[in-house]
C-alpha cells in the first residue's frame, strides 16, 4: 500500500496538482473520528445489531442485491461475485427518508448534475432500507467501536474522512464545515448523496452544500479500467503531447458530469485547431507585430467587451469546466478576429499602438483565465509579454506595462 501511495503522490506531481494533505485512512487520527462519529450515531439511537446477506464483490468492497447485478456479476467492475451472510450493525437509513427528501427539494443543486438528480430522489422515494455499517470477515478495517469482533464498513470510514481531513471534532472544523461540494464518480453516488447526509443529520451535523458525481472515460465506449486492460497512462500521452495538451484536453473533451471517450485522434484535433492555431496563433502574431513596433503601447480598451468574464466564473461555479473554456476560447477567437478585421498588421502609430494594447492587454487577461488548466503556457505567456499573471481580479483591462519578449511557439502541430 505505501508502495501504491508514493506511486499518486509522484503523479501528481508530474500532472501539476496541488493538495493541501495526502489523506489516509490508516492515520490515527481518522480513526479516532470514525469511532467518535459511530458513538454519536449509536447515541442518536440509529445502530443496531442484526445479520446480513447480500452479494459482495470484492475488489469493489461492496455488497450487491440481486436486482443490481448484470448477469450475476458485479454491475460496476463485471467481475465475479459472492454470497455472504454476516453478523453486522446496521444504521437505521429508513428513518432519514421524509428529511433526504426535504433537502433535495431545499436545495435543488445538493444533486449534481441535474441529470443525476432523478435517479436518486426516485430511488428514496420509493423506501429506504437500513445500512449494514460493521463486518467481521474483515479483520484489517477499524476496529469498531465496543464490539472489536466487528470492524468499520469500509465505505462508512471513507465516508467520515472528509470530516477527519480537516481536523474534526476539533473545533476547527467548523472553519471548513459544511464542504461547498464533493467531486465525486458517478458510481459512488448512493453513498455520497443518500447514506452520507443521513449519517451526517444522525449526529447532527450538516450535509455539504453539493454533490457533484462525474461521468467515467471510457475507451471506445468501454469504461476505463486496469483489470478490463484499457487503462490509458497519463505519463506516456504526457511524454507524447505534452502536460498542458494533456490537461487542456482532460477538462474541455468531456461535459463534466458526463461520461467521455478517449482518443488520441481527438486529442490531436484538440491540439492542432484550439492550442496551435487558436491560442498559439493568437500570443505569436501579435508578439511579432509588438516587437516591430518600437513606439510606446498604449490606447482604449475595445477588445473588453467581448470577453464575458461573469459567464465564465459562474460555469466555474456551476462546475462547467468545458462550458467555461469554450467562453475562454471564445474570446481567444474574437481576439484573432480582431486582428484580421483591422488588419492590424498594416497599421502605423496611434492605431497600431491601439490595436496592440488591446491584444496584448487580452493575452495577459487569457492567461490568467488558462492558468488553473495551463500552468506551463500560462507562465511562457506571462514571460513572453513580461506580465505577472494574477487573479481573477486583475482580468479588466488596465494600463499595459509589461516587455515584449516573444519566445517560441505555446504549441507545436502534430502531423
Amino acid at each position: 500500500m505505501d508502495g501504491v501511495v508514493s506511486q499518486f503522490k509522484d503523479l501528481w506531481k508530474e500532472l501539476k496538482i496541488s493538495n493541501d494533505a495526502f489523506i489516509r485512512t490508516t492515520d490515527q487520527k481518522h480513526v479516532d473520528a470514525v469511532r467518535d462519529f459511530i458513538e454519536r450515531m449509536v447515541k442518536a439511537g440509529d445502530v443496531y445489531k442484526g445479520e446480513y446477506e447480500g452479494w459482495y464483490c470484492t475488489p469493489d468492497e461492496t455488497f450487491f442485491t440481486e436486482l443490481q447485478l448484470k448477469g450475476g456479476k458485479c454491475p460496476q467492475c463485471g467481475r465475479e461475485v459472492r454470497k455472504l451472510k454476516e453478523e453486522s450493525y446496521f444504521f437505521r437509513l429508513s428513518r432519514y427518508r421524509e428529511s433526504l427528501l426535504s433537502m433535495y427539494k431545499e436545495n435543488p443543486s445538493f444533486l449534481s448534475p441535474q441529470s443525476r438528480s432523478k435517479e436518486i430522489i426516485n430511488r428514496v422515494e420509493s423506501g429506504l432500507n437500513d445500512v449494514s455499517i460493521s463486518r467481521t470477515s474483515v479483520k484489517w478495517a477499524i476496529p469498531f467501536p465496543n464490539d472489536e469482533k466487528h470492524t468499520v464498513y469500509v465505505w462508512v470510514d471513507a465516508l467520515i474522512n472528509y470530516l477527519s481531513a480537516i481536523g474534526w471534532p476539533d473545533g476547527k472544523a467548523a472553519d471548513f464545515w459544511p464542504a461547498d461540494v464533493h467531486v465525486i464518480g458517478k458510481e459512488i453516488n448512493w453513498f455520497h448523496s443518500v447514506i452520507w447526509p443521513a449519517m451526517l443529520l444522525s449526529i447532527g451535523m450538516k450535509a455539504p452544500r453539493k454533490v457533484f458525481a462525474h461521468g467515467w472515460w471510457t475507451v471506445e465506449g468501454k469504461k476505463m479500467s486496469k483489470s478490463v486492460g484499457n487503462a490509458v497512462d497519463p505519463r506516456e500521452v504526457i511524454g507524447k503531447y505534452g502536460l498542458d495538451a494533456f490537461r487542456y484536453f482532460l477538462f474541455r473533451e468531456m461535459p463534466f458530469g458526463e461520461d467521455g471517450d478517449f482518443s488520441e485522434k481527438a486529442l490531436v484535433a484538440r491540439i492542432n485547431g484550439e492550442l496551435v492555431d487558436d491560442l498559439g496563433n493568437l500570443v505569436y502574431r501579435t508578439l511579432s507585430l509588438a516587437e516591430k513596433f518600437g513606439e510606446k503601447i498604449e490606447g482604449m480598451p475595445e477588445l473588453d467587451k467581448e470577453l464575458d468574464l461573469e459567464g465564465i466564473k459562474k460555469k466555474m461555479g456551476d462546475l462547467d469546466i468545458s462550458g467555461a473554456l469554450e467562453g475562454i476560447w471564445s474570446y481567444i477567437r474574437q481576439s484573432n478576429k480582431y486582428i484580421n478585421e483591422n488588419e492590424v498588421w498594416k497599421l502605423k502609430g496611434a492605431e497600431m499602438g491601439n490595436a496592440l494594447y488591446n491584444l496584448l492587454e487580452s493575452i495577459r487577461i487569457i492567461s490568467i483565465l488558462i492558468s488553473p488548466f495551463m500552468p506551463d503556457a500560462a507562465d511562457e505567456i506571462n514571460r513572453q509579454i513580461g506580465a505577472k499573471g494574477g487573479g481573477i481580479k486583475d482580468c479588466s483591462f488596465g494600463r499595459f506595462s509589461g516587455k515584449v519578449s516573444k519566445g517560441k511557439y505555446l504549441f507545436q502541430k502534430i502531423k
